[in-house]
């Protein structure tokens, strides 16, 4: 008898054939809540899930007693009790590297976009302010040859400072990440406690995942110990930063301008301050919305979930202790 996965995400056809050539397929393209009922029977006999953007509690994993394999179709993995599946020998995969240059460029953009001012300035446009030639009350600040510090070094902050070194000539330091002898030497990188990078930055960019050690990592101290000039880039996960503290530094000038693309509440309420502040460009979380690396991303679950299913090691796995406990 075929093993079943539950699909909780759109999924192109012939990813959806691919799974169905050795898988029954139970398919929600659509899933507003894990309170759906029929998710809910599709999950008492459920072998292996596909999906993103669900909670998975321990609750719900005592209604899915033939679990084997989750395959998330996202790098982060915050929404997925990691111990308690490992504890239960349930395999988590994600997708680390089909994201990574595009996640890159959005930081990127951000970092320019804040710099130049250029949403608040394509706005200025629109509104038929652009009477006369812009004079400072419109000038931005340069992007090449300054400072930029990574708080996080791994694929993503690497993808960033490689743009930032090679692209724009900028000075690349980082933190909290172990020492990377081999981006030091291609990218004239530089380790610093994140106190001293906070304060030596021009641009401070977060690609830390979001852990127990790192929620609300960046708040009012060290906003207070970065320039005034500086300019605070996040596209990690909104809960890194302590929101409030954000705008307190923002509206009283500690900080110049913020490039965000993940907030701690999303979709961001509108009672938000962030998206109105003229300071402040705002993104619905694109980091790695566009057609191409998406399919990658929904492939690459595909493939995990087909691997571990049969036996086989996963390509891109979170929780290596519970396949090893297969053995």
């Amino acid at each position: 008898m075929k093993k079943r996965i539950v699909a909780f995400r759109r999924l192109k056809q012939e990813q959806l054939d691919q799974l169905t050539e050795d898988f029954h397929v139970d398919y929600f393209e659509k899933l507003d809540s894990a309170d759906d009922p029929a998710f809910r029977e599709a999950l008492a006999e459920a072998h292996g899930l596909v999906g993103a953007s669900l909670k998975i509690t321990p609750q719900l994993l005592d209604e899915a007693p033939h679990l084997e394999a989750i395959a998330s179709i996202s790098v982060g993995y915050d929404n997925y009790p990691v111990d308690e599946l490992t504890r239960r020998g349930i395999l988590l995969c994600n997708t680390p590297d089909v994201l990574t240059e595009t996640t890159a460029d959005t930081g990127f953009l951000l970092i320019i976009a804040t710099a130049r001012r250029a949403v608040e300035l394509a706005e200025f446009v629109k509104r038929g302010d652009w009477q006369e030639s812009i004079g400072e009350a419109q000038f931005g600040t340069d992007v090449h040859g300054k400072t930029l510090g990574m708080i996080g070094f791994g694929r993503i902050g690497a993808a960033i400072a490689r743009r930032g070194a090679l692209g724009f000539g900028m000075k690349i330091l980082y933190s909290n990440a172990s020492p990377k002898p081999q981006l030091e030497q291609e990218l004239g990188a530089t380790r610093r406690e994140m106190d001293e990078l906070l304060a030596e930055s021009d641009f401070v960019c977060v690609t830390v995942p979001l852990s127990a050690e790192t929620e609300h990592l960046i708040g009012k101290r060290e906003f207070a110990l970065m320039k005034p000039s500086a300019i605070f880039v996040n596209i990690a996960r909104g809960k890194v930063v302590d929101e409030p503290a954000l705008v307190a530094a923002l509206e009283s000038g500690e900080i110049r301008a913020a490039g965000l693309d993940v907030f701690e509440q999303e979709p961001l309420s509108l009672e938000s301050p962030l998206p109105h502040m003229a300071n402040v460009v705002a993104l619905p979380h694109i980091g790695s919305a566009t057609h191409e690396t998406r399919d990658a991303m929904a492939q690459r679950a595909v493939d995990n979930i087909a691997l571990a299913l049969k036996g086989e090691r996963p390509i891109s796995l979170v929780n290596e202790a519970a396949y090893q406990s297969r053995d």
